[in-house]
């Protein structure tokens, strides 16, 4: 044996594993054979396989398959995994396998060294992995993470982004600013109307995402190979299920045909789907406020976002809006995720995807990055930014769009004419339009209130 390594033995032979190593051989095989980047599978993808392992164990004793003391054995080591222990023992590169396979037998052979420290003898295949096999094991686990972690970090952090959002227009209400479409001048609106507008577009995620978590509880475990249940006795995927939702505390049932689990992703997918409409929801909101933030003295200058750090390494007092762009690049990434998992889903090949490790890196990104670019946006952007009254008012006198709300009393043509006058002249829209018209200035004046503007309606000014 060479020093600082011993040798383990799996069905093709004696293999040289790390002194140190919690793993075993089929691991070391992997860690060999896939030298293709630095990505490894995401913290709460092995803590998702480790439920898996120990419902599996307690499922199996219900049956009637497994020792009690194995198990116990089993559910123990899972725990420390759960609890975030040894994650230095999980090496293997995302680009491996397509089933997972590799990963799989990583946390059996780690959860099987951990029972041997305990003093009982538990084989990673014939235990650890007993009644199950990679094909649904690896499905479930992503399945069972993306659920966990949408409901315990992003849906929270997206509620939070919502009220963050809606408590800062609640004191904007009587701030009233120019509207753009196309980035040119529109009719006025409240910034409360505006951050009220972002919210809603939010909410259709924040709506949505429970609905696809629905369909993300139903497993396929219990189908082991291919879907027709071999190797796993009557009665485990129900009993898994049961002991699986026992452990996490979040609802999860077993398939009634995990034939289209273990062969198709397209529940994950869907689920991506919601994530990159999110993410450019994100992105919108993000340009709104690079835009309205632009300045101080060339740009909008509408608001100002809180300084959070110097903004160039040249150029003295330049504070940038690291925030909404740090977001936009999320929103870039989630794009490309999505693409890639698009493809990924593609690849279920009869009765197996082969592109499973790839699903799981980039979705659990998307859900880890989204969640932490939500509470930053709130609380680093949106809850203390200040507006800039005095550009607002000084835009909104001299925007020749106001002069829509003349159209029922004079006319679309004559407003036109005005409105080019003013724009040509850089004048009032009230100035022109009262040298041009017979309406006296008191009137125009009402017809003419911005505030009134955001208000709907037809306003006569009287």
């Amino acid at each position: 044996m060479t020093e600082g390594y011993r040798t383990e033995r799996d069905s093709m032979g004696d293999v040289q594993v790390p002194e140190h190593a919690l793993y075993a051989a089929q691991t070391q095989r992997a860690v060999d054979n896939f030298n293709i980047s630095r990505l490894t599978l995401p913290s709460e993808m092995i803590t998702a396989i480790a439920y898996v392992k120990a419902a599996a164990a307690k499922a199996n004793v219900e049956v009637g398959s497994l020792s009690q003391a194995q198990a116990d054995a089993i559910v123990a080591a899972a725990q420390q995994l759960i609890d975030g222990q040894h994650r230095e023992h999980f090496p293997i590169d995302v680009f491996q396998t397509g089933s997972g396979t590799s990963s799989n037998m990583n946390v059996n052979e780690v959860i099987a060294n951990l029972c041997k420290q305990q003093g009982v003898d538990v084989h990673p295949n014939d235990h650890v992995n007993q009644s199950q096999s990679s094909n649904d094991v690896i499905p479930t686990a992503i399945q069972l993470a993306s659920v966990l972690n949408t409901e315990q970090q992003l849906q929270p952090a997206l509620k939070h982004l919502i009220e963050s959002i809606r408590a800062k227009a609640v004191s904007l209400r009587e701030v009233v600013k120019t509207g753009r479409t196309h980035l040119m001048d529109a009719m006025p609106m409240t910034l409360a109307q505006e951050l009220d507008s972002w919210a809603g577009q939010l909410d259709h995620s924040a709506q949505q995402l429970p609905q696809l978590l629905q369909h993300s509880r139903v497993l396929p475990q219990g189908g082991t190979a291919i879907g027709t249940g071999i190797n796993a006795p009557q009665g485990f995927a129900q009993a898994f299920a049961r002991h699986l939702s026992e452990l996490t505390g979040s609802e999860f049932r077993h398939s009634p045909n995990p034939f289209t689990g273990i062969a198709g992703q397209e529940l994950n997918l869907q689920l991506h789907g919601q994530l990159n409409t999110l993410a450019t929801t994100l992105l919108k909101i993000s340009n709104d406020l690079r835009w309205m933030n632009s300045g101080p003295l060339a740009g909008l200058g509408e608001i100002q976002l809180t300084a959070l750090q110097p903004g160039s390494s040249i150029m003295p007092g330049k504070v940038n809006p690291v925030i909404p762009e740090a977001v936009a690049m999320v929103a870039a990434q989630v794009n490309g995720n999505h693409t890639t998992i698009t493809t990924a889903a593609q690849q279920g090949n009869f009765q197996l995807n082969v592109m499973l490790p790839v699903i799981a890196y980039n979705l659990l990104q998307s859900i880890d990055v989204l969640s932490n670019s939500c509470r930053a946006l709130a609380d680093k952007a949106i809850a203390d930014f200040s507006v800039n009254q005095d550009r607002l008012n000084e835009a909104l006198a001299k925007n020749p769009i106001l002069v829509t709300a003349l159209n029922p009393v004079i006319g679309y043509n004559k407003a036109a004419e005005i409105a080019k006058k003013a724009y040509q002249e850089g004048r009032a829209i009230i100035d022109v339009a009262e040298q041009m018209t017979d309406i006296d200035r008191a009137r125009l004046e009402r017809l003419l209130d911005p505030k009134k503007l955001t208000e709907g309606g037809v306003n006569q000014g009287e």
